[in-house]
């Protein structure tokens, strides 16, 4: 029996961006996979049907279990780096471009959605009423369909709670609304414009960025009623292709689907310009503030004030894109550099 003739196992739940992000790259890549109830409450609560997992050091929406090389079983999160381990088990159907600039750019903006995009998403599900009361709702429900009233109302408060007391973790806060809503319209803006040459933000086959992007969509624009209808309005297009990328499963791919790196399309030229307005200067100072040790960042962003508690993984992120770059060779950063130029992405490097 050979690797992808094993299903892959996770945990997870539709209310996660990165969940969805994940079985959508799955259902294109022809992966075989089978998904487990979001809830170790319920595994453990059910031994007779599910039977007892690893833990992982954080607990996250997807897990992934996966052994390692002595045969131990593991629980995996973090899924940018799980795209590039399932590129490895399993072939066909890459979802990373074989040229080593266009693959740096997939990264970046596959970062840019996992942790600039997903401040969107959280500050509309926990900052307005209607959309805490949706979510309220319906999460726990996704958890255990069958408890009774008085439970889920018990579940909604503790969710609820939880949630909207992590907003200034993310960075959400009156202070900061103005950003993150005016960074969202402009993505929107971005979006439907390049959508309309390219079926994909890298040409005409999906790449991780897509489906990092759409995670984040599947509650931006398909499930919290405030973005929802931002999106219908000023894009429906994007909604369109929310919902398009669900299931890849029948879409083929052809030989010259990737765009050329040494002839970005304007459309994308203006999607990194936004990263490099917005997420950019968000992780240098972020990056900054870790390293000094201090308890709040501030800084001023896209031209207001912003402040938040340091965020330590983004601080590797930042490390991460940075090791991406120097990966690279002479010729591909100098053709990176030259395609770069006219937004403030290459100040990740300056220093």
């Amino acid at each position: 029996m050979t690797e992808s003739d094993i299903a892959l196992e996770l945990m997870g739940v539709p209310g996660s961006p990165y969940t969805r992000k994940m079985l959508a790259l799955l259902r294109y890549r022809r992966i075989p996979y089978r998904l487990l109830p979001g809830s170790r409450h319920l595994l453990a609560a059910d031994s007779d049907r599910f039977r007892s997992r690893p833990q992982p050091k954080v607990a996250l929406m997807p897990t992934f279990y996966l052994k390692d090389e002595s045969g131990t079983e593991q629980a995996v999160c973090d899924t940018t780096p799980l795209i590039r381990e399932f590129e490895l088990r399993y072939a066909g159907r890459s979802v990373i471009p074989e040229h080593p600039a266009l693959a740096f750019i997939d990264y970046l903006l596959e970062d840019y959605a996992d942790e600039w995009l997903t401040k969107a998403m959280f500050h509309y599900r926990w900052s307005y009423a209607e959309d805490i009361d949706k979510a309220g709702q319906i999460l726990p429900r996704w958890n255990n369909s069958t408890a009774d009233e008085a439970q889920i109302a018990q579940k909604s408060r503790q969710i609820s709670e939880l949630q909207i007391s992590r907003l200034r973790y993310v960075g959400s806060s009156g202070l900061t609304r103005e950003t993150i809503e005016q960074s969202f319209d402009r993505l929107l803006n971005l979006l439907d414009k390049h959508l309309q040459q390219f079926h994909f933000l890298l040409g005409n086959r999906p790449a991780a960025c897509d489906f990092a992007i759409y995670g984040q969509l599947t509650c931006l624009a398909l499930f919290d009623p405030t973005p929802q209808k931002k999106v219908i309005a000023q894009a429906p297009r994007v909604y369109a292709w929310t919902e398009s990328m669900e299931d890849l499963s029948g879409y083929e791919t052809l030989k010259d689907d990737w765009i050329k790196p040494a002839g970005l399309p304007q459309t994308l030229i203006g999607l990194l310009q936004e990263v490099g307005r917005i997420y950019v200067p968000y992780l240098l100072a972020n990056g900054a503030s870790v390293a000094n040790g201090e308890k709040e960042m501030a800084m001023e962003l896209d031209g207001r004030p912003w402040r938040q508690s340091p965020f330590r993984y983004q601080a590797k992120c930042l490390q991460w894109i940075r090791k991406e770059f120097t990966r690279l060779s002479a010729a591909d950063r100098n053709l990176l550099e030259n395609q770069l130029r006219p937004t403030a992405v290459l100040d990740l490097f300056s220093d």
